[in-house]
C-alpha cells in the first residue's frame, strides 16, 4: 500500500476514531529544566486486531507496537518527525482531532525554540491546553 491521499485519509479517520494525540510532561532530572516533553500519537485496537496495526506500522514505517495488559494493542508514534509526518498528511481529513493536531504542531515548533525557564513555562502552559481537548482518567495536577 503506498502512502497516497486515500491512505492518509484512512489514517485520519482511524486517528479520529481509535487514536489519540497528546503531550506529557514527565519529571526527568536528566533534562535541562527537570522535565521531559513527550509528544505522542497513538492508535488503539483489540489485541485480536494486532496484525492490522502491524501492517499499518510497517506500511508507514514509523512507531512501534505495544501490548497492554487490558487486551489492547497500541501503535505508538513518539518521535517528532514521525508525529509531524502523520499530522501534516492527515490534518485536512481530521474532524474530531483537528484542534489537537494543530496544537501539537504549535507545541513542537515552540519546543524547538526553548531558550530559558520562561520559555519552558510558556510551553508547559500551552501543553496544558490538551486538558481542555482530551479526556483523561489519570489527569494529574501540574507540578512544574
Amino acid at each position: 500500500m503506498s502512502k497516497n491521499t486515500k491512505n492518509w485519509s484512512y489514517l485520519a479517520g482511524f486517528l479520529d476514531g481509535d487514536g489519540s494525540i497528546y503531550v506529557r510532561i514527565k519529571p526527568n532530572k536528566s533534562y535541562r529544566f527537570g522535565f521531559q516533553i513527550a509528544p505522542t500519537i497513538a492508535f488503539f485496537q483489540s489485541q485480536k486486531e494486532e496484525e492490522k496495526l502491524k501492517l499499518l506500522q510497517k506500511d508507514f514505517g514509523i512507531g512501534y507496537l505495544r501490548k497492554r495488559n487490558d487486551g489492547i494493542v497500541e501503535w505508538i508514534i513518539g518521535d517528532e518527525q514521525g508525529i509531524k509526518t502523520i499530522i501534516q498528511n492527515t490534518i485536512l481529513f481530521l474532524r474530531l482531532k483537528n484542534k489537537q493536531a494543530k496544537l501539537m504542531l504549535e507545541i513542537l515548533k515552540m519546543k524547538s525554540k526553548i531558550k530559558d525557564k520562561k520559555d519552558f513555562i510558556v510551553l508547559a502552559d500551552k501543553i496544558e491546553l490538551f486538558r481542555t481537548l482530551n479526556y483523561s482518567k489519570k489527569r494529574k495536577k501540574r507540578i512544574y
